[in-house]
């Protein structure tokens, strides 16, 4: 347990959350019981992000204010850094509660994303000059399947409209902006969707931003007002049963994408999602392509600090890494 602590403090600093790396450091050092108890040797990189965010979502309902005191989602002006004995305290008082919080995945849907994700339909794009019928998986409040309508601000210039959510310093290098992009249909699946326009949903949604990280907090704010006017769709389902009987369709190109989920998949679904992919992929032709892209760990099956943009593309099916970033996102290299 203090081995994976302080490798996800580790990711913390690596990510720019100070806060959330000091307070990983002081939990793996802990003396006495309350993390051991709250985590019960659950270990596992979701598991300390959802200790964290049940947590959070503890605070931001003003049910703790004495570590309020420490984060500014919550008004808090202290040092957060000095915030471990309160944290403590919340981690010991709130034991079951947070216990049962961990039973469900952290519900990020990072807005950051969309810089490489965007980026890769641009490439789609280019390469079929075709609309997009976007589909996505762990799509938690399909924050993302409305990226289009974000602004991406590059060392060239920016691309994208005027809009609420802003995305300074996306890419380094540049995606093929000129490319026309399209998207004539957005759904995506969740197994426990979230409404962005109900204040529950939003409040956890950024529980699972770490506090101290203003401009994330500042862009899922801003993600919101985006998704009040742009409609997608998101439906209860696991990705396996969500891409089951997945098929192209003529006049578009089909994109399958995800971010930072697939660590969270079983071995069995995560095969079964390849094969309703490879399936689909094996049937597309020039006017009905497919497309699989994918923002993930360099070991998917792990939650890296580092992330790869990988795109497969039917007709063909090569596969191709096509850049990287971190894993929230910004900025995004162009290989």
């Amino acid at each position: 347990m203090r081995r994976k602590l302080l490798a996800q403090a580790r990711a913390c600093a690596e990510l720019g959350s100070p806060m959330y790396a000091e307070l990983l450091a002081r939990a793996a050092e802990d003396p006495g019981r309350a993390v051991a108890d709250v985590l019960g040797g659950r270990t596992g990189p979701g598991f300390i992000l959802g200790m964290l965010g049940t947590v959070h979502r503890i605070v931001l309902e003003g049910r703790a204010p004495e570590l309020a005191a420490y984060y500014p989602t919550a008004g808090g002006t202290e040092d957060p850094l000095l915030a471990w004995p309160a944290f403590r305290d919340v981690l010991a008082e709130h034991a079951a509660e947070i216990r049962e919080g961990l039973a469900d995945p952290p519900q990020t849907n990072e807005v950051g994303r969309a810089a490489p994700l965007v980026g890769g339909l641009l490439t789609i794009a280019a390469a079929t000059g075709l609309p997009v019928r976007l589909l996505e998986i762990g799509a938690s409040a399909g924050l993302n399947l409305r990226a289009d309508h974000f602004r991406f601000l590059h060392e060239k210039g920016a691309y994208g409209p005027e809009s609420p959510v802003v995305l300074p310093g996306a890419w380094r290098g540049l995606p093929p902006v000129d490319a026309p992009l399209a998207i004539a249909e957005r759904r995506g699946c969740d197994p426990s969707p979230l409404d962005a326009a109900s204040p529950d949903a939003r409040r956890r949604l950024l529980s699972y931003v770490w506090p101290d990280q203003a401009e994330r907090v500042a862009r899922l704010r801003a993600a919101f007002e985006v998704a009040a006017r742009v409609p997608a769709a998101v439906v209860r389902a696991g990705a396996a049963e969500f891409l089951d009987g997945l098929a192209p369709e003529r006049g578009a190109v089909t994109v399958v994408w995800h971010s930072t989920m697939r660590a969270y998949l079983s071995r069995d679904e995560a095969a079964r999602v390849d094969r309703h992919i490879g399936d689909a992929g094996a049937a597309a032709t020039g006017d009905a392509p497919v497309a699989h892209l994918s923002f993930e760990g360099r070991d998917a099956s792990r939650l890296d600090a580092v992330h790869v943009l990988r795109l497969r593309l039917w007709p063909g099916g090569e596969r191709r890494i096509i850049g990287e970033g971190p894993a929230h996102g910004l900025p995004t290299t162009w290989f």
